[in-house]
C-alpha cells in the first residue's frame, strides 16, 4: 500500500466543491445574494480551495492572515500554518460599503458572468497594494504581471469562508488531464508510488524539462507533469496546444507506467520564489513528495536570481512542508559530450553559436529555455534539433503558423543564459 506525504496542515484534503442536493441548494440561494465579481486570478482561486488544492483554507483571507503571509508566510488564524501568498478577494469601494459583515454574496466569475460561489463575509479591509507587491513580488514595478493584477485591484478586500459551486470549463475542455488532489493521489496509489515529484509545467516540454523530468523518475518512483491551464500573460502558449505538445513528447520518450499529466486552473503569479512555494503547498496537497525546481521557477523577465526559487527553501520556518525542493542546476545540450547536461557536470564552458538558419556554429553549450523557444516559433525562425523533439516542434509550428496576431517575445537573462550561474 502507498504512503503518500500528508496533506498541508497535517489534516486531510479540505475541498470546498459542493456535490447533490447542496448544491443544487446552494446555487438557488445564490441567484437571491448579492453579487460580487471576481477577476480571474480570484476566480481560479476559488476553484483551487474547490478542489482541496489549497487545503487547509477555508475561504478568502482576512488582515491578519494577509499580513502573516506577506511579513512571515504563516497564517495566525489558523495556528500559525505556513503559506507564501496571499489569497484575497478584492471589491470596488461603493460595494464593498454596501455589504454587510455577516452577509451572504454570490462570487461571479466577470468573464463568464457564471456564479462560481457564495462567501458568509466576517471581514472589510484595506491594504497597502505596495507593500503586498514588494513582499511578494520583490518589486512593486507594474511592468511586472503580477504587480499589475495587485494595482488593478478594487480597494477593499472581503473576507469569509466560502461555498464552491463550479470549477468553470476545466473539467470539459481539459477532459483528459485535468484533476483534483484526491484525482491525484489515487493513481499514485493504484501505481504503488510513495515518492512523486511534480514537474511544474506553464510551457511546451522542450529537452531540459525532459532532462529534469528522466532525473526525477531515477530518483522517484514517478513524476508527476503538472501542466498549468489557468490564465497566462500575453505571447505564452495556450494551455491546449501545450497539453497536445507535451502528449506528444511523453507518448514517444516516456515510459508511461513512470509518468502521469495532470493539470490544474490555477492563474499564473509570477512570482518567482514565493511561487514556487505555493506550487510545493498545492503538489503536497496533491501528493507529491518532491518539487523539481530548476532554473528561473515561476519567475519573468529579470525579476529574480535563476536560482532564487531554490535558495528560498533553506529559508523559510522549519517544518514549513513535508514536501521537499529537487534542486536541478542549470540544463542545456552540450555539442562537446553530445547529450543534455548541467553546470554540475559538463566541463565544456563556452556558449554554441546558432546562425539565423538555426545551424550550428561552434561552441559547447546550447541553453534551452521556454522564452527563447516562443521568440524563435513566433518570428519564424528554424529552431535547432537539439532544442526539442521534432514531435514536439510540429505541433508548435502549427499552431504559430495559424496565429493571426503575433505577441513580441523579449529574451531576459536566465533565457540566454545572461544570468547563469558560473
Amino acid at each position: 500500500m502507498a504512503k503518500l506525504v500528508p496533506p498541508h496542515g497535517g489534516g486531510e484534503l479540505k475541498p470546498l466543491l459542493l456535490e447533490g442536493q447542496a448544491l443544487a441548494d446552494e446555487k438557488k440561494k445564490a441567484e437571491t445574494l448579492k453579487k460580487v465579481p471576481m477577476t480571474s486570478r480570484e476566480t481560479s482561486d476559488l476553484i483551487m480551495m474547490g478542489i482541496g488544492a489549497f487545503t487547509p483554507l477555508d475561504g478568502f483571507m482576512g488582515k491578519e492572515d494577509w499580513k502573516g503571509v506577506c511579513d512571515s508566510f504563516q497564517m495566525p488564524t489558523m495556528g500559525n500554518v505556513f503559506w507564501p501568498i496571499p489569497i484575497t478577494l478584492s471589491a470596488e469601494q461603493d460595494l464593498a460599503d454596501s455589504i454587510e459583515i455577516g452577509e451572504e454574496v454570490a462570487l461571479v466569475d466577470t468573464e463568464t458572468g457564471t456564479i462560481m460561489g457564495t462567501m458568509k463575509v466576517t471581514e472589510k479591509y484595506g491594504i497597502d497594494k505596495k507593500y503586498e507587491c514588494e513582499k511578494v513580488f520583490t518589486t512593486a514595478d507594474e511592468a511586472h504581471p503580477g504587480v499589475q493584477k495587485v494595482m488593478a485591484q478594487g480597494p477593499v478586500n472581503i473576507a469569509g469562508p466560502v461555498k464552491v459551486l463550479s470549477e468553470s470549463y476545466y473539467p470539459e475542455m481539459f477532459a483528459a488531464i485535468y484533476q483534483r488532489p484526491a484525482d491525484a493521489r489515487k493513481l499514485f496509489e493504484e501505481r504503488g508510488w510513495n515518492t512523486v515529484a511534480a514537474l511544474q509545467l506553464r510551457n511546451p516540454m522542450h529537452g531540459s524539462h525532459a532532462y529534469l523530468a528522466w532525473v526525477a523518475i531515477e530518483v522517484c518512483d514517478g513524476v508527476y507533469i503538472h501542466q498549468l491551464v489557468g490564465k497566462l500573460k500575453p505571447g505564452d502558449i495556450p494551455a491546449e496546444v501545450r497539453v497536445k505538445a507535451i502528449d506528444a513528447l511523453v507518448n514517444n520518450y516516456f515510459r508511461k507506467e513512470r509518468v502521469i499529466q495532470g493539470g490544474y486552473p490555477m492563474e499564473m503569479r509570477y512570482a518567482g520564489p514565493r511561487e514556487a512555494l505555493l506550487h510545493a503547498v498545492f503538489r503536497q496537497n496533491y501528493g507529491c513528495s518532491h518539487l523539481i525546481v530548476g532554473r528561473d521557477h515561476a519567475g519573468v523577465g529579470d525579476y529574480y536570481g535563476p536560482f532564487d526559487a531554490q535558495k528560498i527553501f533553506s529559508e523559510i520556518p522549519q517544518g514549513s512542508l513535508v514536501l521537499q525542493p529537487l534542486a536541478m542546476d542549470w540544463t542545456f545540450y552540450c555539442y562537446d559530450c553530445g547529450t543534455m547536461a548541467s553546470m554540475k557536470t559538463c566541463p565544456h564552458e563556452s556558449k554554441a553559436k546558432i546562425s539565423d538558419e538555426g545551424k550550428y556554429e561552434g561552441g559547447s553549450r546550447l541553453l534551452l529555455s521556454g522564452t527563447m523557444l516562443r521568440k524563435l516559433m513566433s518570428e519564424g525562425k528554424p529552431v535547432p534539433t537539439e532544442f526539442s523533439k521534432p514531435e514536439v516542434i510540429a505541433v508548435l509550428k502549427e499552431y504559430y503558423d495559424n496565429l493571426e496576431e503575433k505577441v513580441e517575445v523579449k529574451l531576459h537573462g536566465a533565457a540566454t543564459g545572461d544570468a547563469a550561474k558560473k
